[in-house]
């Protein structure tokens, strides 16, 4: 397994997805997350800050050749060859500080780019990774922002960002290097300047990172909300509630606009370059004092003047990095924020992964979701019963009486909070995660398929390329065949997001046929012929009856036909099973059984 390892102190977090080359980032804070993912390409930043040094030096000894072109003009026996050789060497400095350029230009842009793309697959990684409790909470279209806009401002953030600071400093340091050279008294003005430029930068970026923050969390939210919308757009028209939305997102783009106001306030108050107008004049001041002494010459004064306005370009540049660099850390930190969450569940890759007979028993289950503790009613209470390889178990009971709940236990959507849920005699927590669930089918009430081809929704749980021959089948066993056939382009045709171009009971008879093309032992159906009308149900119901031979099938249903066939009933009332047998025994015994069965008959 080829994983690159960091000495991290925390230990890896629970997860239900991961990949054999999966690296392994810092993830304790947002500038350890990003330094741990250019760490991975040291070339580059060798590369990159290697040219970014070697740019200013020759950006800087421009106007130091200048001034030794001055000096020269002015002497009584000026020379042309050695002015010559002085424009040759200005001319060699320009085109080699362009090579340079590009280079820094490629090592960060290939840097920006490979950190958010790194950054996104470690992202989508671990939302693959988190329960389905984690996913419960949290808002789709703010988990979208994130993995989308906040993921994109890494990339502004390394280039022109982390670029232009890094240019910023050695054009800096740079110039004082080169002033030293001249005359060390030169430094005074340049040195105050810096150390005012430090404190006005520092007092800036503390002013600039709330507001970034908040700008980014805005942002999130007003996603969510657009997202809620459009999602449930049958709704707000139903409704007539567009205006009520509209106010809504009005208000969210508002506060949105707001934080972009008063970052634009904050750099308006940038001091940076209203400080060096002053070290300019200072620098003057002192350098033609200095040449009226003839302690300077007129060459060094121009060099000298020229090495102050190179201070120009960090102290204007500032302005914009910063605040690039501010956003892409805020996108980090809720970056980090998703990936951090804690889950519930482990794939526990090492765990059991046999071929199943199909045996099920739970032992005194009980659950609740979304609560650690306190008096809260659970939602399965001591739940046990056992279902033999191959028998089909129906669960009754009145709506909200847990029989969902206790079908999403068998695959470990949730985890029980007490008691176990034994498969082939072995705990599944015991189960690797990928070998429990590669052999349970669910198909629910309701029906999600992706906005892909209908062969492609079918072999959609089939982990290697399935011949279209099998998808067929399985499509003609569901009598899903004829419909899909006359569509005009059969099983290419794409449909819509969450399938909603087709029907309620096509969209049912694609999923069971998705179920049996996975040849699961475990079969969970839960009322998944309630959009079928009865024709198409019958021969629907032959095919899952010869499909479920040999396979252990949870049923949750009203059809009373179903029910009666089933080997064995539990009859659940507020969490808790009432009575279980055959529908004949709970016929005599039960009578929350008659009154649903009355009810439905």
């Amino acid at each position: 397994m080829a994983v690159d390892t960091l000495n991290l102190s925390a230990a890896p977090p629970k997860r239900e997805f991961s990949v054999a080359d999966e690296h392994v980032y810092d993830r304790r804070g947002p500038i350890r997350w990003i330094l741990s993912h250019l760490l991975r390409y040291k070339g580059l930043i060798l590369t990159f800050v290697t040219a970014a040094m070697l740019t200013n030096v020759l950006f800087a000894s421009i106007p130091r050749v200048i001034g030794i072109a001055f000096d020269e003009v002015l002497k009584p026996d000026a020379s042309v060859q050695r002015l010559l050789w002085i424009a040759l060497a200005a001319l060699g400095i320009v085109l080699l500080r362009g090579v340079l350029d590009l280079t820094n230009a490629f090592a960060v842009e290939t840097l920006g780019q490979r950190l958010e793309r790194d950054a996104r697959e470690e992202l989508y990684i671990s939302l693959l990774g988190k329960s389905q409790t984690f996913h419960n909470r949290q808002r789709v279209g703010d988990i979208m922002a994130r993995a989308s806009n906040d993921v994109r401002q890494l990339n502004p953030m390394m280039n022109p960002g982390v670029s232009l600071i890094t240019e910023s400093l050695t054009g800096i340091i740079t110039p004082l290097i080169f002033i030293t050279f001249i005359d060390p008294r030169l430094l005074v003005a340049p040195v105050l300047w810096v150390i005012a430029f430090v404190f006005a930068l520092r007092r800036y970026t503390n002013q600039l990172n709330p507001v970034a923050g908040l700008q980014r969390m805005q942002f999130g939210m007003l996603n969510a909300g657009l997202n809620e919308a459009i999602s449930g757009i049958e709704v707000v028209k139903s409704m007539a509630q567009e205006q009520q939305e509209r106010d809504r997102f009005i208000d969210n783009a508002r506060k949105y606009r707001d934080y972009f106001v008063r970052e634009g306030e904050i750099q308006a108050r940038y001091l940076p370059l209203l400080l060096l107008g002053f070290a300019l004049t200072g620098a003057f001041i002192h350098g033609l004092y200095l040449f009226s002494i003839d302690e300077l010459t007129i060459g060094e004064l121009v060099a000298y003047m020229g090495l102050m306005g190179v201070l120009r370009f960090p102290a204007f540049i500032s302005i914009f990095t910063f605040s690039l660099v501010q956003l892409g850390l805020s996108g980090a930190e809720r970056i980090l924020e998703l990936m951090r969450e804690e889950t519930e569940l482990d794939e526990n890759k090492v765990g059991h992964a046999e071929l199943m007979r199909g045996e099920l028993v739970f032992e005194n289950v009980t659950f609740q979701m979304g609560f650690s503790g306190g008096n809260v009613t659970p939602i399965l209470k001591d739940v046990s019963f056992r279902a033999a390889p191959g028998q089909v178990v129906a669960i009754v009971g009145q709506t909200g009486s847990g029989k969902s709940m206790l079908t999403k236990l068998v695959n470990r959507t949730y985890d029980v909070d007490g008691g176990r849920i034994l498969i082939d005699g072995v705990d599944v927590r015991a189960w690797q995660m990928e070998a429990l669930r590669s052999q349970i089918s669910t198909i629910e009430q309701e029906i999600f398929l992706f906005s892909r081809t209908i062969a492609q929704n079918i072999a959609f749980g089939m982990s290697q390329r399935v011949d279209h021959n099998a998808i067929e089948a399985a499509a003609s066993a569901a009598q899903a065949h004829d419909f899909i056939e006359g569509f005009r382009d059969g099983y290419e045709t794409e449909i819509g997001e969450r399938g909603v171009t087709l029907s309620g009971g096509q969209r049912q008879r694609i999923a069971i046929a998705r179920a049996l093309l996975t040849d699961p032992r475990i079969l969970i159906l839960d009322d998944s012929t309630s959009a079928i009308d009865s024709a198409t149900e019958d021969k629907i119901q032959r095919a899952i009856d010869k499909v479920m031979e040999g396979r252990t099938t949870l049923l949750i249903t009203h059809r009373l036909s179903q029910i009666r066939r089933a080997d064995h009933i539990l009859v659940l009332d507020k969490g808790t099973v009432v009575d279980q047998g055959t529908h004949a025994e709970l016929m005599e015994r039960c009578a929350l059984y008659k009154r649903i069965f009355a009810r439905y008959n």
